[in-house]
């Protein structure tokens, strides 16, 4: 976990707390071949350090059978398109707008054209509009998903399932109200309003948070060197020297120390004024 993991899972646990709610941590691991074992203590011992706290644990590899029941119930189809070939079916049929991203346009549809292929699990969206309400942003972000998503992969070609399926059953068994992320993922959530809609799911309140950078304006990654918590810890760091700075880093006027329960009155006006539309 890096320092902008670490500000996002600050704020999840601030708006948890300010509401009075239960907090959850969720081990998001389906591609398990990336994941190293030990990632899971880790990342309980950084959460800790920093004194953010929680009420129920859910690590994803366990629950395939959720996600494959959930995707049994939906109207899907093999697709054996690589990814070359998916950009090339896109170009030749005048490509996506500039900026855009790509949109599937369901050549496997009728019938995968290489039955000889491992397949990849595509759900044929409904043609409607779907929107999604921001609460930081106090935005709406509709979108017509035949055009502008397109056939959303629910199982890769590897039998890994997909992000955006297993957040929505996940969401939905935990009972969440309020999921607080990064802005990355803002765009990516009329598709996760559909699943839910489809699968006859409640749709909870959505904060997409600014993502943390670093001092060329890029996002902090852990390819791009991203200081891991783990290091500041095991160095000696002092949490709440740690905590100061992830809140400067969102203009918050702090001490040099703080703890977490310290920047619940921070968070709870910043939350007033993303009601009021400041």
């Amino acid at each position: 976990m890096h320092l902008g993991n670490a500000r996002t899972a600050l704020l999840a646990w601030l708006h948890s707390r300010a509401h009075g709610g239960r907090h959850l941590l969720r081990f998001e691991d389906l591609d398990t071949g990336r994941v190293r074992a030990w990632a899971y203590d880790v990342t309980r011992a950084d959460l800790a350090w920093l004194g953010l706290d929680w009420d129920e644990e859910l690590i994803q590899s366990r629950r395939l059978d959720l996600y494959h029941a959930a995707a049994e119930r939906l109207d899907t189809y093999p697709c054996t398109c690589t990814r070359r070939e998916v950009q090339a079916a896109i170009q030749d049929s005048a490509g996506a707008p500039h900026g855009a991203e790509p949109v599937y346009p369901g050549t496997c549809r009728t019938g995968s054209l290489h039955p000889e292929r491992p397949a990849a699990l595509r759900w044929h969206v409904p043609d409607k509009v779907v929107c999604a309400r921001d609460g930081w942003r106090g935005e709406t972000l509709c979108q017509h998903l035949p055009s502008e998503v397109g056939d959303v992969v629910l199982r890769r070609n590897d039998g890994v399932f997909a992000y955006h399926l297993a957040v929505v059953v996940d969401d939905a068994a935990s009972g969440v109200s309020d999921v607080l992320r990064g802005e990355d993922l803002w765009t990516a959530t009329p598709r996760q309003v559909a699943l839910q809609r489809a699968l006859g799911l409640s749709t909870p309140r959505y904060w997409h948070v600014p993502l943390m950078l670093d001092f060329r304006g890029e996002r902090l990654a852990k390819r791009g060197g991203a200081p891991p918590v783990q290091a500041l810890r095991e160095a000696g760091d002092p949490p709440g020297r740690v905590l100061s700075e992830l809140a400067r880093s969102l203009g918050w006027s702090v001490p040099d120390e703080v703890s977490a329960a310290d920047l619940l009155p921070l968070w709870r006006t910043e939350l007033g004024r993303a009601e009021l539309g400041a």
